[in-house]
């Protein structure tokens, strides 16, 4: 999502002026992203976001007031449109995992380069998911480890299928794509039902 003029607007919260100022000449040199604003911690960011309304921003995570975790929440609930890219030095799952559940579009340590920092603006501005490679790795390698139990085939577990939530399927007229009237939808609302 950007504004009308195409330019991606940008707000950079962080405690440290040296950063903020930093980024923000870093990135407005790129011809489709301005920086629209800066706020020196979570309230001032949350406060921020409300007035200024970007598109993006960039939100540190150890921040005084109001942590970069919980502003990425209130931001996220109260503005789900507007996308937050949480930048540290801190290359911790437990904040990975933290600012993904509070609603963070990516994650991104401060030691990326300007080029490397204007293209996470861009992917979560257009709506994607971005995270660190090394944090890609990391996520992946636990996400196998949690569930390494092999799992059937699709159509095997089709066959699985109690006769409830079969006659659920040919009830709602469904068929086997997913979306409205789909078995899985029908297998869903009958669960609620039960």
């Amino acid at each position: 999502m950007t504004s009308a003029s195409g330019t991606i607007r940008v707000l950079i919260a962080d405690d440290q002026q040296m950063v903020r100022q930093g980024f923000t000449v870093l990135l407005n040199t790129k011809p489709d992203i301005e920086v629209v604003g800066q706020a020196v911690d979570g309230l001032d960011a949350v406060a921020k976001v409300a007035e200024l309304a970007p598109d993006v921003v960039l939100m540190d995570i150890r921040m005084p007031e109001l942590g970069g975790i919980e502003a990425t929440r209130r931001i996220t609930e109260e503005t789900p449109h507007i996308k937050v890219l949480v930048l540290t030095t801190f290359d911790l799952d437990e904040y990975v995992y933290d600012a993904l559940r509070a609603g963070a579009s990516g994650f991104l340590l401060k030691d990326a380069s300007a080029d490397q920092l204007a293209e996470a603006v861009r992917v979560v501005a257009a709506g994607d998911a971005l995270l660190a490679p090394g944090i890609t790795r990391r996520l992946i390698a636990e996400f196998s480890r949690l569930d390494s139990t092999p799992r059937a085939p699709l159509k095997q577990r089709v066959g699985e299928l109690t006769e409830r939530e079969t006659g659920a399927s040919a009830g709602a007229g469904g068929s086997r794509r997913g979306g409205r009237g789909s078995w899985v939808g029908s297998v869903a609302r009958g669960a609620d039902q039960a």
